[in-house]
Formats: C-alpha cells, sequence, structure tokens
C-alpha cells in the first residue's frame, strides 16, 4: 500500500564524497546561522500568536505569516542538515527563507486555505502530546542513552536523543571509511522528517494529524516523484536573497510546479518583523510587570496601608535575632528618594510565648557597637537550599547584653511589650539593622516577624510601566502590521 502525501514535504540529497573532517569544525561554522536563528524564532513565536488568532476567528493562517514561518523552519532544517542534525552536506547553508532549488535539503508545506477554529484551541498541546513523546525520544529532550555506572548521582554520557547519537555513528564511520552509511542516513532522514512534520502540525500550519510512521529516505512518499528541482548551478552574477522566488521544480510526471514561495519577505521587512518581535516582548513584560504590581497594590496592603510580607517565624538560642545591614544609599544627604520609595516602614512582630519581646531600628555601626561581645544571630535568609524552609543564620558567640534594649539610645524607631508589636519608621538614608531582643535581655528570642512599607512611588512605577508598555505594544504591533502587509503584495505572476 502506497503511504499518503502528508502536506509539510521534507527532502534532501546526500552528497557524494562527503569530507571526512569537516563535521568537527561544523559547529563553529553554524554560530553565524545559530545567531539568525535565535531572532527568527523569536519573530516565529510572535508571528504565530498572530496566525492563532486570525485562525480562530477567521478559520484562515495568514498567507505572509505563512510564509514566513514556513521560511523559518525551512532555513532551520537546512542548518540541521548541514550541521548535527543529519550531517548529510557539506555545502554551507544559505542565509535565506526562500526555498533554494540546488541545495540539498528542502522543506515546503502545502497552503491550507481553510482551518478548523476549534482545533486550533488543542491541536498544539493536546492532540500533539503523544507525539512529542515520540520527538522527544528523538531529540533528546529528558531522554539519556547512557548514565556513569557506578556513580551516585547518575551522571550523564549521553543526552543528545536518538538522531544526535545515530549521527554521532555516521560521523566516526565517515572519518574512518570515508562513506556515510546509506541506513544510517535514510533512518536519520525519517525522524528528522517526523520531527518537522510535528513542528508544522504544532504550528497550526494543517490540521491534517501527523502520521505515526517512519518514512525514511532521501524522499518524501507519493505518487512518483516529490516535486524537488534537481541540483543545478544558479545564473551567473544570481545570488539567494531573502524573498527571491524559486525556481519551478520537477513533479510527479515531469510537469513543472511552483513551490510555495516567499514573495515580499526581503530583508528589511525580516528584520522589522524581528524587531518588532523583540519590542513586542518588551513590552508584554512591562505589562505584566505593571499588571502584577497594580494587583500586589490593591491585595496585600493591611488596614493601616502597609505591603507586608508574609509572616515568617524567627528565632535563636542566643540573646538577639538582627537582619543583614539594609542600605539605603542615595549619593546625597537628602531622605528624599528612600521615603519617596519606601515611605514609612512598618516591623510587625508577634512574640511566640509570654515574655516581652523588643524590636528596634539602629544604624549598623551603632548595633554593631551595642552587639559587640553579645551573643547573637544573623538572619542571613528565611529558606534554605533544595526547598528547606528552615531560616538560615550565622551565629555571632558572646554573652548577654550589658545593658537592655530598652535601655540603650541608640534605637532610631523601635516598640517593645507584650503581644503584637509594631515598629513604624520613616525610612532615611544609610546602613540599617533590625533588631529582635527579648526586653529582658534573656537568650531563646523567638517571634513571628512580617515586613512592610507603604510605598509612595508604587503608583508611579505602576503607571509607567503601563504607560510605556503601552506605547511599546502600539508600536510593535504596527511594524508588524505594516511588514506584514508589505509582505502579502505579491508581484503580477506570482500565486
Amino acid at each position: 500500500m502506497r503511504a499518503s502525501v502528508y502536506p509539510v514535504h521534507v527532502d534532501a540529497t546526500l552528497d557524494a564524497g562527503l569530507n571526512r573532517w569537516l563535521w568537527l569544525v561544523k559547529w563553529v561554522l553554524v554560530i553565524p546561522h545559530y545567531v539568525v536563528l535565535v531572532f527568527l524564532w523569536l519573530a516565529f513565536a510572535v508571528l504565530s500568536i498572530a496566525a492563532f488568532l486570525s485562525i480562530l476567528v477567521t478559520g484562515r493562517y495568514p498567507r505572509a505569516i505563512f510564509d514566513f514561518d514556513v521560511g523559518v523552519m525551512r532555513w532551520s532544517w537546512r542548518v540541521a542538515y548541514y550541521a548535527y542534525g543529519a550531517l548529510g552536506t557539506d555545502r554551507y547553508p544559505p542565509f535565506t527563507l526562500a526555498e533554494v532549488p540546488d541545495y540539498p535539503a528542502h522543506l515546503t508545506v502545502d497552503y491550507p486555505e481553510r482551518l478548523s477554529r476549534g482545533l486550533v484551541l488543542v491541536k498544539w498541546w493536546l492532540l500533539a502530546l503523544p507525539h512529542y513523546l515520540v520527538v522527544a525520544f528523538f531529540l533528546g529532550s529528558g531522554f539519556y542513552v547512557a548514565t556513569e555506572m557506578g556513580s551516585d548521582n547518575g551522571q550523564v554520557l549521553w543526552g543528545g536523543g536518538l538522531i544526535g547519537l545515530l549521527v554521532l555513528i555516521a560521523a566516526v564511520v565517515l572519518l574512518f571509511t570515508g562513506v556515510y552509511p546509506r541506513p544510517v542516513y535514510d533512518l536519520v532522514l525519517g525522524m528528522n522528517r517526523w520531527v518537522l512534520r510535528v513542528a508544522a502540525y504544532a504550528a497550526l500550519m494543517t490540521d491534517e494529524y501527523p502520521p505515526f510512521r517512519l518514512d525514511m529516505g532521501e524522499h518524501d512518499p507519493g505518487p512518483g516523484q516529490v516535486a524537488v528541482a534537481p541540483p543545478a548551478p544558479p545564473p551567473p552574477g544570481a545570488a539567494a536573497v531573502p524573498g527571491a522566488a524559486p525556481a519551478p521544480a520537477v513533479g510527479a510526471a515531469g510537469a513543472e510546479t511552483t513551490p510555495p514561495a516567499t514573495p515580499g519577505w526581503t530583508t528589511g521587512r525580516v528584520v522589522a518583523v524581528v524587531l518588532a518581535s523583540l519590542l513586542f516582548l518588551v513590552a508584554g513584560g512591562l505589562l505584566a510587570g505593571g499588571t502584577t504590581l497594580a494587583v500586589a497594590d490593591q491585595t496585600m496592603r493591611n488596614d493601616r496601608g502597609f505591603m507586608m510580607t508574609p509572616t515568617e517565624g524567627v528565632g535563636s538560642a542566643a540573646f538577639a535575632v538582627t537582619s543583614e545591614p539594609i542600605q539605603l544609599e542615595t549619593g546625597t544627604a537628602s531622605d528624599a528618594v528612600p521615603r519617596g520609595l519606601f515611605g514609612e516602614v512598618s516591623v510587625e512582630v508577634t512574640p511566640t510565648g509570654d515574655q516581652p519581646v523588643f524590636v528596634g531600628v539602629a544604624e549598623a555601626a551603632d548595633a554593631a557597637r551595642y552587639l559587640d561581645g553579645v551573643g547573637h544571630s544573623t538572619l542571613l535568609r528565611f529558606a534554605g537550599a533544595d526547598g528547606d524552609q528552615t531560616p538560615v543564620y550565622r551565629q555571632y558567640d558572646g554573652g548577654a547584653p550589658s545593658v537592655l534594649p530598652g535601655d540603650s539610645d541608640i534605637w532610631t524607631a523601635s516598640a517593645s511589650g507584650t503581644g503584637d508589636q509594631q515598629l513604624t519608621w520613616d525610612a532615611a538614608s544609610g546602613d540599617w539593622v533590625v533588631v529582635l531582643m527579648n526586653a529582658d535581655g534573656s537568650r531563646d528570642v523567638a517571634a513571628d516577624v512580617a515586613v512592610g512599607a507603604t510605598v509612595p512611588a508604587l503608583g508611579w512605577l505602576v503607571a509607567g510601566l503601563l504607560a510605556v508598555g503601552g506605547v511599546l505594544l502600539l508600536i510593535s504591533v504596527a511594524t508588524l502590521a505594516l511588514a506584514i502587509r508589505g509582505a502579502s503584495r505579491r508581484t503580477p505572476g506570482q500565486t
């Protein structure tokens, strides 16, 4: 039985006389392509969001976006074929989204006139999930061929997936024999074909579910010969550039067919889309940050108007628990900046027993002199490593304080007594330390602590983030729209 023709066509031709040694340095040679592809895939992701919305509303994948996304996949396939996705050619990949008929690796996708508006909601994450598991096996995501025997940590020896392992085997054989083993090549092409079909399906380019089969070999299965042009030298002086239309290909019965073109994607429009996509992501981050802060402003304030941290338990068998020095340096003697940013600072303390508690804020130098020779613990962080929720302290040995905390005059603000204690302090420039002690200076200090501030600058920060994010979003959307509109224009004779 002849295999059905899937709308994603992946074809390649194995070069004869591959260099035995070149594969050792291809990872360096393809770095320029990897750099460009990072930005192209960024634009791919942003344009795919636009395509998703278009399909959801109209049932159509905008042709210009479709051409761009296919071009990015085609570019990636050529680089993978040259490098460690296949090592099937020594010819350097061209820097273009367009199909290059005489290059040995090809990717085309049949343009869908209509797509399901319902499937677009589920096929890219739910329906494609079984294929993702297979693709992970091929590519190595979460799959490891071997681990170091006898190692307690299970150190990974190979994590490149089945495709990477087979290409490595082929490279070693090529190194010693000068021949790429054909059975390995056919299998590698089949797995790459599977991966690219799933990628196109997940990118919403087709509603036809990818087949669970390995179509091995150079050419896609189908009636007759796949539509790939035979290798031919380009016309004198011709060069592949983004947006250039490829030459006709030879079809199943010898008739000429025209591969999908990228008619309007000039270098300028591609650069514009990449820059607009970067702006889009920056705008999204600013808008998300502003929205998050606005929600926090409305939900995290207590009845006194302070934005408070969650309550955390602190304690020590010593005579005091201190914070690390808190630096509020502005470069000037003015306190306008810290007060504008933080406003009033609140420290809320609830002792765990009936023991009267003391909490105070002092300049770091004064606190250091007071605690000199006093056994105390400095809180480094509320949670330890590896998910351990036990607070982490730095311990200082010593005896009891010679002066009770309430009798010292070093405190800029303080509170003491039984029950809940609330210290309020106007933020000021300097280095500050918060000190928690028992009011009678005894050891074994334990209490629940929460810290907060009024943060008067938060409203301005939220407004600024939302305003700048909104402006950048409008600029990015307008630039994307203009580039896509320009790329949608076809010259006479283009289909």
